[in-house]
């Protein structure tokens, strides 16, 4: 059984019994037809519909679906995942970080966000000055600024806490 999201809204239960599918418990009869790689034509209850696979992405479960124009995020749980969060383990691989921290001792250049800002991972937070070298550090996680404990002009050691997330 698999449970599956559509577009963070429609939850359905989906099973595949003998060739034909269970959706929340009701069997669905659809013919399919495979046009090409990532395209299938589907007949269901006398309505046709074209579908295309436009992403997909194996290690998270999901993928992004056209169907006659219409793209539908899609996002599926098997019963090892429903298992996995009924025992509290689903998010054991999630990085949880709270704090940044100097890869190295240096001097602070360019501190390029405010407290309580908004950033992505990948966004740049500032610019530090090692070496004779500018270094831009960026964020390693999604999240929010609890703190900026440098500023502009300020000498760094190697393992000082710069940034903290909320």
């Amino acid at each position: 059984m698999y449970k599956v999201k559509v577009n963070d809204q429609f939850l359905f239960e989906v099973e595949n019994k003998d060739s034909s599918f269970l959706v929340n418990g009701e069997q669905i009869q659809l013919d399919l037809s495979t046009i090409g790689q990532g395209n299938t034509h589907v007949l269901y209850q006398n309505r046709s519909f074209s579908t295309e696979l436009v992403d997909i992405n194996k290690s998270e479960k999901t993928c992004k679906i056209k169907v006659n124009g219409n793209i539908y995020q899609i996002v599926i749980e098997d019963q090892f995942d429903v298992l996995l969060k009924q025992l509290g383990l689903d998010n054991l691989t999630t990085n949880k970080v709270s704090e940044i921290k100097a890869p190295m001792p240096g001097l602070v250049l360019k501190v390029l966000v405010n407290e309580n800002a908004e950033v992505k991972k990948g966004d740049n937070l500032l610019v530090l000055e090692a070496m004779k070298m500018e270094n831009i550090l960026k964020s390693s996680t999604d999240g929010v600024l609890k703190k900026i404990l440098i500023k502009q002009g300020d000498k760094v050691e190697k393992n000082q806490i710069l940034v903290q997330f909320k």
